[in-house]
């Protein structure tokens, strides 16, 4: 069960009203708690058992968002120790970002997979901007005090479905930002009821859609000018649009939250353009589906910023038919900074004699993360372990998803267990998708079985074989060990 606090200065009313009523609204469980998401294992029939997310898993999951959290701190301008001090008394909040990160990322409990540290850092991010933007000033003593904030500003509908302010704004302590006259005026559309006793016409084609009046509101909250769109003239064409280009019906919901300014940019003038400018360079027209509900920011970017990107790819050795794929696979790489992102991270493993272009190729995720913050601590990690430079370029080339994943939750973790097998380092070297498995559920449970066969298997086998073959191989092993 959900519900809404509103923030307004000390002294004034308090209450509990409708999810989102304004920009100064905050929504948040009334006890924050741990979303069921869970892991699917096979059934010998094929069906699906589903279990919880083992504990081990949610503490890391919280230290990640503790991290996400602390550096997002610092960069509006907190000193380390205000930062600190603010995560320490965040307990609640951070809760609350790892339950949103539960419902992000469904889809990856079910298979059983951990979020990699770029996946977490993607969906809590734009969640916390988000917020940054809601509540600017006092957006700490939101964190510390989460879920009953200090400071409290209260927005109700007249009868007319008017938003006013309870009290007077002058009443309102200059450390309080007061409320965007210009979200409210649009919010104040979305309940603009007719004579007849109907929505707007674009807020009921827009439900039609799928789309929750909450999530409207939202999305206006954060982008007025999208309570202004006319139906026929933006909205409904671009819907339609998405939907010709192969998008689900039930997917446009999602899109329009994500990027609410499409409905604002012109098909013919700017959309149709770029999809062509894309095409031409190689992006699979039968992907735009995929494409635009993986990154609808995508078609918004100009195409100067566009071509920017392409020519470093270029320029960095990737073949045509590589920049298509990776513009299909990873499309959010276009929001990187050339100068300030891609290069200098090019640069990086370069200097390790990694083959950037194969890199590029096969995880282009990994040049979204920070240098100092992600990718030098793993490099560091690997080398303190006695591995030579070389070791660690062959298993990025191998595995390049190996530095999103976070150092202390995971890989140190993992390679703590490794060292209680009975492999040699080498093995990590040749297999270093070790540590894309799961400690609990997929390496400790298939060591322990196979050490109880008294058989041997390649790291490899070990883990990467299905779970029939998993059986069939230990079976065979077993066999020729009696015959010996």
């Amino acid at each position: 069960m959900k519900a809404s606090i509103s923030f307004r200065p000390s002294g004034l009313s308090f209450s509990r009203t409708t999810f989102l009523q304004s920009r100064t609204e905050l929504t948040i469980p009334q006890k924050v708690f741990f979303p069921r998401a869970k892991h699917a294992e096979s059934g010998i029939d094929g069906s699906f058992s589903l279990r919880l997310v083992p504990p081990t898993l949610l503490a890391a999951e919280k230290e990640e968002a503790k991290a996400v959290l602390t550096l997002f701190l610092k960069k509006q301008g907190l000193s380390n120790a205000v930062a600190a001090r603010t995560i320490n008394k965040a307990d609640a909040f951070v809760d609350h970002l790892v339950s949103r990160l539960h419902t992000v990322h469904k889809s990856r409990y079910l298979v059983g997979r951990e979020l990699t540290t770029l996946e977490i850092r993607d969906a809590l991010i734009p969640y916390l901007e988000s917020l940054h933007e809601e509540y600017q000033a006092i957006l700490v003593d939101v964190v510390e005090n989460f879920p009953d904030p200090p400071a409290k500003v209260k927005i109700e509908e007249s009868v007319q479905k008017q938003p006013v302010m309870e009290n007077s704004v002058a009443s309102v302590s200059p450390s309080v930002p007061t409320v965007d006259s210009k979200k409210l005026k649009a919010l104040a559309r979305v309940n603009d009821i007719s004579p007849t006793g109907k929505l707007p016409s674009h807020i009921l084609y827009l439900l039609e859609l799928g789309m929750e009046l909450d999530a409207i509101k939202e999305v206006i909250r954060k982008f007025p000018a999208f309570a202004y769109y006319s139906l026929d003239g933006k909205i409904k064409p671009v819907v339609e649009f998405l939907i010709d280009l192969g998008v689900p019906k039930a997917d446009i919901p999602i899109i329009l939250s994500k990027r609410p300014q499409l409905c604002g940019i012109s098909l013919t003038e700017n959309l149709i353009p770029t999809m062509t400018f894309l095409e031409e360079l190689g992006v699979d027209k039968k992907q735009w589906a995929k494409v635009i509900y993986r990154f609808p920011p995508l078609l918004t970017y100009s195409r100067q910023k566009l071509k920017a990107t392409v020519d470093f790819l270029y320029e960095m050795g990737v073949s045509a038919e590589n920049v298509s794929k990776i513009l299909t696979r990873c499309p959010n790489i276009i929001s990187y900074s050339v100068e300030e992102k891609l290069r200098p991270t090019a640069d990086y493993f370069r200097s390790l004699d990694v083959n950037v272009a194969f890199l590029l190729h096969r995880s282009p995720q990994t040049f979204g993360l920070s240098i100092e913050a992600n990718i030098k601590p793993v490099t560091n990690f690997f080398l303190e372990k006695g591995y030579t430079l070389g070791d660690v370029a062959t298993m990025i080339s191998r595995y390049g998803t190996l530095y999103t994943f976070s150092l202390p939750e995971n890989l140190m973790p993992k390679w703590g267990f490794f060292l209680t097998m009975v492999y040699p380092k080498s093995e990590l070297v040749k297999f270093p998708q070790y540590f894309g498995y799961s400690l609990e559920d997929r390496i400790k449970p298939r060591y322990e079985i196979m050490r109880r066969c008294g058989v041997k298997l390649l790291l490899n086998q070990m883990l990467s074989l299905s779970e029939d073959d998993f059986q069939k191989l230990l079976k065979k092993k077993m066999q020729k060990k009696l015959s010996d």
